[in-house]
């Protein structure tokens, strides 16, 4: 395929023009007065939100080009999605804050490798600053104010502080559509552990990644399952019970059977999830049993012999909902009896009360919270399919935030924590001019969230951030919701550490990436090849599956 190549300031001009298109289209959702997106879709009916890292998900320029520069600001919002959960919308602008005022400083023949260096320094002595600014939040009150700011929503904070109480700061939460038209909580039997599914070709949600099994029939062992032979027995069983849907768990499957457990998932003769067993030697059959029991299964354990061909449906357990990423698997409301799952409570608490070592104490401890916990569901209902997906949007992102408070604390939120922090790079010197400038850099980008948030409510941005640096308290700052000067945190208006923490971080590596990019190649425009590289290209089902 011939290529076209750009250089220099040619090449960032182009790429800037996607980063640019993508910020400017995510940061007017900002903010207590931002605004919404709607997203067009080829299928099915549009989505309105306000959710950062959705929102560039679904952007694809025309231009090659441009298209580079949009997916760095993609990478950086969506980068700090996996790791904090929200944040995507300040990742983007500062990206494009960072992106911007570099080129300007570029054109001008300041060193490009320099200044990405003085941006990294620069990026470490804001998270020490925020650092110093953290409070620490464990209250329900102090969690549902993150979760309202977060939703701009107190219903969805007092939802997510309640879900929270039940299941403690670490337990289980997910959040399902509902058949009314308020929230609720509920609570059920289920876990989460460790490791996800085999194979993306089992995802059935693309946009985030998950694996869903509803009315799952569950297989669990700590074996090796090597070919389909050793299934075809049980996944007969299974299709002529009248179901479909069977989630195993196992030490891992081979190529030759997971290949064949996924063409037939794609031809729809079986709906197979294959996840990754948890754990390690002992500790990974001892997690196991908790699974089976959870589910009523029973353990098809290497050690008693027992052989995959010979496994039965009363083998089986079960699950009204098993959802899993590339990382996690949570199990809702398995079929195991309660009165098994007390005992498998008490016989775990009587080993901590004999274990000698920490780390056996630790474990014992988060087992047995898995099993007596539960889950905790939220379920989300609107008068209409779109408005019931923007707030589950909502509360996802709201969720996240939370979780992310907890762990790492909170600081003045509306922008004023990064503002404040960057008054220290101010006449900064980092050991060379070049790094300086990055310096200056990071504390021009690091007043946009605040000036972005301000103007999405009608004011002017500059006036308002001289305003909240005349005065001394670190906590003091503009009210957008209501135009109105307070102590930020007094009043709950916050932002999770961690959140600003991320979303500068990876701002910082994803614009100094591009700004020391010095050249750019992309495909010509034209004809493509469109031979079938897909699966679904390959042959039927697997061989002597009748049911295939």
């Amino acid at each position: 395929m011939p290529k076209i190549i750009k250089y220099g300031d040619d090449a960032r001009a182009s790429m800037f023009q996607g980063i640019e298109q993508i910020a400017k289209t995510v940061i007017i959702t900002m903010g207590p007065k931002g605004r919404n997106v709607i997203l067009g879709s080829e299928y099915g009916r549009p989505v309105i939100t306000n959710d950062g890292v959705t929102i560039a998900k679904e952007i694809e320029l025309e231009d090659i080009f441009e298209n580079m520069g949009a997916e760095l600001v993609k990478e950086a919002a969506e980068k700090t999605n996996n790791l904090a959960g929200d944040g995507t919308t300040t990742a983007t602008l500062l990206t494009y804050a960072l992106a911007k005022e570099g080129m300007r400083n570029i054109k001008t023949g300041v060193n490009a490798v320099e200044l990405k260096n003085g941006m990294k320094k620069a990026g470490e002595l804001i998270v020490q600053e925020l650092e110093k600014n953290t409070k620490k939040i464990s209250t329900p009150e102090e969690i549902a104010q993150v979760a309202s700011i977060s939703a701009q929503d107190s219903e969805v904070g007092d939802i997510i502080a309640e879900a929270m109480r039940q299941v403690g700061n670490d337990g289980v939460i997910t959040v399902e559509e509902g058949q009314s038209f308020g929230m609720e909580v509920e609570i059920t039997e289920g876990m989460e552990f460790e490791n996800g599914y085999l194979s993306p070709y089992m995802v059935s949600n693309t946009e985030k990644m998950l694996a869903e099994i509803q009315d799952a029939l569950i297989l669990i062992t700590d074996k090796k399952i090597s070919t389909m032979k050793e299934m075809l027995p049980i996944l007969e069983q299974v299709v002529q019970s009248g179901k479909k849907d069977l989630v195993i768990i196992a030490e891992s499957l081979e190529s030759e059977a997971l290949t064949a457990l996924i063409l037939n998932k794609l031809k729809g003769a079986v709906n197979v999830l294959a996840i990754k067993a948890p754990g390690f030697g002992e500790k990974k059959k001892d997690i196991l049993k908790d699974i089976a029991i959870l589910t009523g299964a029973n353990l098809i354990a290497d050690e008693l012999g027992m052989k995959i061909e010979n496994v039965t449906l009363s083998d089986l357990g079960y699950a009204a909902n098993v959802i899993a990423s590339q990382e996690n698997t949570t199990i809702i409301s398995g079929a195991g009896e309660s009165s098994d799952i007390e005992s498998r409570v008490s016989e775990l608490k009587k080993q901590l009360e004999t274990t000698t070592s920490k780390y056996d104490g630790e474990k014992l401890i988060q087992r047995i919270a898995k099993l007596a916990g539960g889950v905790a569901v939220i379920k989300v209902g609107a008068a209409s399919e779109t408005e019931m997906k923007e707030r589950k949007l909502r509360i996802e992102d709201a969720l996240n935030a939370t979780r992310a408070a907890v762990e790492e604390g909170v600081v003045a939120g509306g922008g004023v924590a990064l503002l404040r922090a960057s008054v220290i790079l101010q006449g900064i010197s980092l050991g060379n001019s070049d790094q300086d400038v990055g310096a200056e850099i990071v504390l021009r980008a690091l007043s946009y969230p605040l000036k972005q948030i301000v103007e999405n409510a009608g004011k002017e941005g500059s006036v308002v951030m001289s305003k909240i640096l005349e005065n001394d308290s670190i906590n003091f700052g503009y009210n957008a919701s209501d135009d109105t000067y307070v102590d930020m945190l007094e009043i709950g208006i916050v932002d999770p550490k961690k959140v600003a923490r991320i979303a500068l971080t990876e701002a910082i590596s994803l614009a100094g990436m591009f700004l020391t990019t010095e050249s750019a190649v992309g495909e010509l425009p034209g004809k493509k090849d469109n031979s079938d590289m897909g699966a679904g290209g390959m042959g039927g089902g697997y061989p002597g599956m009748g049911m295939m």
